[in-house]
């Protein structure tokens, strides 16, 4: 639950890395994170043919990379082949939990379904040592990491504010809920801090949307430019 008082430290979370700075989902944007302190970044996960776990944010790869075709019809190799950006590879989590652990928190997005229980065995199998947050819009998904670890973090995604956002969010025995920063109002802040919750908010980028979340009292704003925070 949030911290009330006049002082209270909203958390710098960069979005995707931080890929205001750096090519989206890559190592490099992860070092940008850690290099502008933020407390954790998020980063996507989908799983390709071969049943790896790699950092994409779309279904398929034609936007962030030099390639084409739809994740799930790739082979780690072949994608393994793609400029992600400034000559970035796609990482796998793998990957990115070594880059990360000691370092900066993760939050962890799953983007498609039936990712919950290897991505929460990968993670447990690194021995990654900073916070996790596991994230997702897909509720079975965050069903089936508290199935598999009733002590997780895990972030409720809403695109829009649905009706019962409190109730949808503790049937799910979600720590924190994640909403769009046009959504974001103090009555609903309030509901959901009264009922437990951490509050973040995405994707925050600009100079006066910073100050009109800090002014709502959330909990954290997920940024591509995390200094702006």
């Amino acid at each position: 639950m949030a911290n009330e008082s006049p002082n209270r430290k909203i958390l710098r979370i960069g979005h995707r890395g931080a890929c205001g700075h750096a090519p989206e989902n890559t190592l490099a944007s992860i070092e940008q994170a850690i290099a502008l302190q933020c407390a954790f970044t998020e980063v996507d996960i989908q799983r390709t043919s071969d049943d790896e776990l790699v950092l994409l944010h779309d279904n398929r790869v034609d936007r962030t990379t030099n390639g084409r075709g739809r994740v799930s019809e790739l082979t780690l190799p072949d994608i393994r082949k793609l400029d992600a950006g400034g000559g970035q590879m796609v990482p796998t989590l793998e990957e990115a939990l070594s880059a990360a652990t000691g370092r900066i928190g993760l939050i962890l997005e799953l983007k498609t379904k039936g990712l919950a229980y290897d991505v929460c065995a990968t993670v447990r199998a690194s021995g990654f040592n900073r916070p996790v947050i596991y994230a997702s819009f897909l509720q079975e998904e965050l069903q089936d990491v508290r199935r598999i670890d009733l002590h997780a973090d895990t972030l409720a995604l809403f695109k829009w504010f649905p009706k019962g956002p409190v109730a949808a969010a503790v049937k799910l025995q979600a720590t924190h809920v994640g909403l769009r920063f046009n959504t974001a109002t103090r009555h609903r802040v309030n509901a959901l801090h009264n009922a437990g919750l951490t509050v973040f908010v995405y994707t925050v980028n600009k100079p006066a949307e910073v100050n009109k979340m800090n002014l709502l009292g959330v909990d954290g704003l997920i940024s591509d430019f995390p200094d702006r925070i």
